[in-house]
C-alpha cells in the first residue's frame, strides 16, 4: 500500500473479530518497530506479544478500553537505558517508545491489520500485573487484529483541519 493511503485510511479499530494475525504479518509489524530510530540508537524499547487467553484476561482487568483483539502488544522501555537531554527534564524513553509504536501501527495498516493505541491504564500497575522487570516502564498497549463486521472509523474520521490551522512558520 502507498504510504499516503496508509496514513489516510488507518483508524483506531474498536471492535475485532477472533481472527488471529498471521505470524508473518506480526513479524513484519514487529520488524517495523525494531527498525524505528531511537536517540543515540539506544533501542530501549521492549515489546511483549500477548496472545494467551489468560494474559488477555489480565489486560482486560487493567483497562476497560481493550476492544477484543486477539493480540495485544505491550510497548515498554528500559528506564536504565535512556538518553537524558540537556536540562535533565526529559529523556528519550517515552519518545523512542512512541516512535516504535507508531511505526508498528503504520506497518500493521500496511499489512491490512487493524490496531488501536490503548493508554487508558496505570502503567505501573500494568507492568506489575504482567510481571515486567522493575526497570521497564509501560508506554501503551496496542490491540492488533482484524475488524469485526460493522466496525469502521468514526463518522468524522476524514475531517481534518487545514494545515493553516495546525502549522505555523517561524
Amino acid at each position: 500500500m502507498e504510504f499516503q493511503e496508509v496514513v489516510k485510511n488507518r483508524y483506531s479499530c474498536k471492535k475485532y473479530s477472533s481472527r488471529q494475525v498471521e505470524d508473518e504479518k506480526l513479524t513484519a509489524i514487529l520488524e517495523a518497530g525494531r527498525l524505528a530510530p531511537t536517540a543515540k540508537n539506544l533501542q530501549e524499547q521492549k515489546i511483549y506479544v500477548v496472545r494467551s487467553d489468560a494474559m488477555l484476561a489480565k489486560i482486560d482487568e487493567l483497562t476497560p478500553c481493550r476492544y477484543g483483539a486477539p493480540t495485544v502488544l505491550v510497548v515498554a522501555f528500559d528506564r536504565n537505558n535512556v538518553f537524558t537531554y540537556p536540562g535533565g527534564k526529559y529523556d528519550s524513553g517515552m519518545e523512542d517508545a512512541t516512535i516504535v509504536a507508531t511505526q508498528m501501527i503504520l506497518a500493521a495498516a500496511d499489512q491490512g491489520v487493524d490496531s488501536c493505541w490503548l493508554n487508558f491504564l496505570d502503567p505501573d500497575k500494568t507492568a506489575k500485573a504482567l510481571g515486567l522487570p522493575e526497570n521497564e516502564q509501560v508506554l501503551m498497549l496496542m490491540d492488533l487484529g482484524y475488524a469485526a463486521p460493522g466496525a469502521g472509523p468514526l463518522p468524522n474520521h476524514a475531517n481534518r483541519k487545514p494545515l493553516s490551522e495546525t502549522v505555523s512558520y517561524l
